[in-house]
């Protein structure tokens, strides 16, 4: 989730998937991927809390915490074009425009990350993130993915942007606005992406939210037929389903 102070207060930057996409299709969500196979093993320099702190906030791993922070850090630069490294361990790139080229090659699974950072020379900046929550999808699904999201504020002089092969449109709202768009079905946000929205709105500034050390503990939503309806049950699910639009008017698809 990149956050930036604006003038009504935090915005986070969105993302609508491309209607061919396998998972997610048509939904609106923040930039995210998968964790490549180098992302874990990769020997790339590193500044900012070490894999063993990640590993305790995520209760796993120390390879697998070091896995998650770089494909985070990819993959927020291949989708929006924010790139969380710069020259030295104290120092961020303030524009990303001259590795356009190396950002398609890593789209395209044409370069490691790894590669492309000591290329360039740069230091992988794991202290401009930090931790939020885990999810993991339902068991009825075919497609299953355990979801770690993480925060970070965009860099000064970059920008994001939409140029991914798996968006469509993108653009930057203050989370009580997206929920809004939600409410009135002009947008599709799954339950993962509604919770961390409705968490954001709650902040009034970006230094609140990356100061914030909310409780991560990995929630994994079940279908359970409630007065006749089988409902997706997580946190808060009575408000997502109170305020989820009439399905006639969303968007791509309905389903929750």
């Amino acid at each position: 989730m990149v956050v930036r102070d604006g003038v009504a207060g935090p915005e986070v930057f969105l993302q609508r998937r491309v209607g061919a996409m396998e998972f997610a299709a048509g939904m609106t969500v923040f930039p995210g991927g998968g964790v490549d196979s180098s992302d874990g093993t990769a020997d790339i320099a590193w500044a900012g809390p070490a894999p063993a702190w990640w590993a305790e906030k995520f209760a796993t791993s120390e390879p697998r915490a070091k896995a998650l922070v770089c494909a985070a850090v990819r993959e927020t630069f291949e989708e929006c074009g924010v790139l969380l490294a710069g020259p030295t361990a104290d120092t961020v790139v303030s524009d990303t425009a001259g590795y356009h080229d190396a950002r398609g090659r890593l789209e395209r699974r044409e370069l490691s990350f790894a590669a492309f950072l000591a290329e360039e020379k740069l230091v992988l900046r794991a202290d401009l993130l930090r931790p939020w929550a885990n999810w993991i999808t339902p068991t009825i699904e075919p497609r299953r993915y355990d979801t770690y999201f993480f925060v970070a504020v965009l860099p000064r002089g970059q920008r994001a942007d939409g140029a991914t092969t798996e968006a469509d449109e993108a653009r930057w709202r203050i989370p009580a606005a997206a929920l809004d768009h939600w409410r009135a079905g002009a947008d599709v946000l799954l339950p993962p992406t509604w919770t961390q929205l409705d968490a954001l709105r709650r902040f009034a500034t970006t230094a609140e939210i990356f100061a914030a050390e909310p409780v991560i503990d990995p929630i994994m939503p079940e279908f359970t037929r409630i007065d006749g309806r089988d409902l997706l049950v997580f946190p808060d699910y009575h408000r997502y389903y109170a305020e989820l639009p009439d399905p006639s008017r969303l968007k791509g698809s309905s389903r929750p």
